[in-house]
């Protein structure tokens, strides 16, 4: 994930969601003991979003502690509207995933974990397609990984040391 500052969860009003909940058998001479991993995503639905991978012998513990990890990882998107500034290609492991800005009153085309991700960072129109390994902890990591790395016209005019009115943009990139 790329380094951003870290967003302190006290004071913001987080949803959650359980993205995949996965029960893992371990075989022993005695029987099988079961444990479980819980992935789940937090959102504000106001541009912080986070997720993360708990793992315990019972659900509820296995939830909690997910949620608890999610609550360190939370990072800020960069929204325009009901969507994002560009198109943008994010990737982890051997998945990729494409996300796209949509017009207005498109919504959210998406599967499972991206849509999870998607509504908890609060974007209501955007087209998405998942290429390569579609296993949920690996897409949701790659949809946070694109979602962080959108830039608003102001960021691009501040890394290329110019004013935004220098830029020569078109009105509806700018905010």
């Amino acid at each position: 994930m790329p380094i951003k500052d870290k967003i302190d969860p006290t004071g913001i009003d987080l949803k959650e969601k359980v993205v995949h909940i996965r029960r893992v058998a371990k075989v022993t001479k005695g029987g099988k003991r079961f444990h479980f991993t819980a992935l789940v995503v937090i959102g504000n639905s106001d541009g912080i979003v986070g997720f993360g991978l708990g793992k315990s012998n019972q659900v509820p513990d296995a939830i909690r502690k997910a949620i608890d990890k999610a609550k360190k990882r939370l990072v800020k998107i960069n929204r325009k509207d009901r969507t994002i500034q560009h198109e943008v290609l994010g990737e982890h492991a051997s998945t990729k995933v494409i996300i796209i800005p949509a017009k207005p009153g498109t919504g959210v085309i998406a599967g499972g974990a991206v849509r999870a991700v998607v509504d908890l960072a609060g974007i209501q129109d955007i087209l998405t397609k998942v290429l390569g390994s579609t296993n949920p902890l690996n897409v949701v990591e790659a949809v946070v990984n694109g979602l962080s790395l959108v830039m608003t016209p102001d960021d691009v005019a501040k890394i290329r040391g110019k004013d935004i009115k220098e830029l020569d943009l078109p009105k509806y990139y700018v905010n």
